[in-house]
């Protein structure tokens, strides 16, 4: 019997020994829920004046570079120049056969010099020929008294008409002649000068400093007048050409019709830049407007064609305010602190500033209801809410 309970024993000793344990165990500590608070660093800013900046990128060009050409046909005898050298303001470029050019000049001084000794001939012939005409207009009337008094025949009278008519007609020519002397000389003097300028140009010198482009022809080449032989472009005369987007191109053009002074800044080969906006485009396209922006800085050998970043100033918007760019939430948003909790304010994007304390610059936003020196949240949340819990961290 005592065999069949031992079981049932052990079971409820066991069931008895669990409650015991249980109901003398310690009581837990209630649980209290606390609310996370995120570590956060702020900056305090007050809206101001700005100037923003825009980034732009685009291609060094020479509008005023130049096609030195042969004036007329001819031998290139030399070229004194390669492809991207330097070169002072007169220097000797290339040279043309002087062979080609001097028989023209010689040509065209003689024909000067052989119209104003055909200007003294005519001058001394016409004195000739007007006495001629006065004789003959006194053979005339001699012929005609003589045939008054039938002592002479109407053929002698009608021979001194034909001798009269010859001295005029003769002195007539003579005149002419004399009247367009000026105009002859004139055109033989013009021929002269259009002859000294090819031969003076047929030794090609550069206008200003300038870098050589593209040479185009080498000694030995027969040229065609008008024919390329080199080009040039001046080094005090680059320009950046730019895209400048639809969003900003009006306010540029209205800045620069009010006169301001719109300067650029950026770095080419580890040099420092500067630039300052000349003009845009009178058209746009589905890109925007172009617009060209002269190099001021000296000292920097800028190639033509070469690409370029440069950060151009805006016109001054006021009342913005500078953050950096992990503060904007959305494109549209940043977020106060306070009494340490976020509020968030809705902001309107202005732009770009480029600041030195901050890498890649900062962004201009202007918030009508932004209260001065409040405290902005400058790290960046993803899970940035109104009411959420934060602490400011120096």
């Amino acid at each position: 019997m005592l065999r069949r309970l031992l079981p049932f024993l052990i079971l409820a000793a066991g069931l008895g020994g669990f409650y015991l344990l249980k109901i003398t165990r310690p009581a837990p500590p209630p649980v209290v829920v606390q609310e996370r608070i995120w570590r956060v660093s702020v900056t305090s800013v007050t809206p101001a004046d700005h100037r923003p900046v825009l980034s732009l990128f685009g291609r060094v060009e020479a509008p005023e570079r130049i096609r030195a050409a042969a004036p007329v046909a001819g031998r290139l005898l030399e070229v004194r120049v390669r492809d991207g050298e330097r070169v002072k303001a007169g220097a000797v470029l290339a040279r043309l056969d002087p062979r080609d050019v001097q028989p023209r000049l010689t040509k065209a001084r003689a024909e000067v010099e052989k119209q104003q000794l055909r200007l003294l001939h005519d001058q001394a012939a016409l004195a000739q020929e007007r006495e001629l005409l006065r004789l003959a207009e006194v053979a005339l009337e001699r012929a005609d008294r003589v045939q008054t008094k039938n002592l002479g025949s109407a053929s002698s009278v009608d021979e001194a008409r034909q001798q009269l008519a010859r001295a005029r007609l003769a002195v007539t020519l003579r005149e002419q002649s004399i009247a367009e002397h000026p105009a002859q000389l004139a055109a033989l003097t013009a021929a002269l000068a259009e002859t000294e300028r090819d031969a003076e140009r047929s030794e090609i010198r550069a206008p200003f400093a300038a870098r050589i482009g593209v040479v185009e022809a080498a000694a030995g080449d027969q040229l065609q007048p008008n024919q390329t032989i080199l080009t040039l472009f001046p080094l005090q005369r680059l320009y950046l050409r730019t895209i400048i987007p639809d969003a900003y191109g009006l306010e540029l053009r209205r800045a620069l019709d009010a006169g301001e002074r719109l300067m650029a800044s950026g770095e080419y080969a580890g040099k420092p830049l500067t630039a300052v906006l000349e003009r845009l485009a009178g058209e746009a396209d589905a890109r925007g407007v172009e617009a060209l922006l002269q190099f001021t800085t000296s000292g920097v050998d800028l190639p033509r064609g070469a690409f370029v970043k440069v950060q151009l100033q805006r016109p001054v918007t006021p009342a913005t305010i500078a953050l950096p760019f992990s503060a904007l939430h959305g494109g549209e948003r940043i977020f106060a602190v306070d009494n340490g909790r976020l509020r968030s304010v809705t902001v309107e994007r202005v732009g770009e500033l480029s600041g030195n304390d901050h890498e890649g610059g900062l962004v201009l936003v202007r918030a009508p209801t932004f209260a001065p020196a409040t405290p902005v949240m400058v790290t960046h949340l993803p899970n940035a809410v109104d009411g959420l819990k934060v602490e400011i961290v120096e």
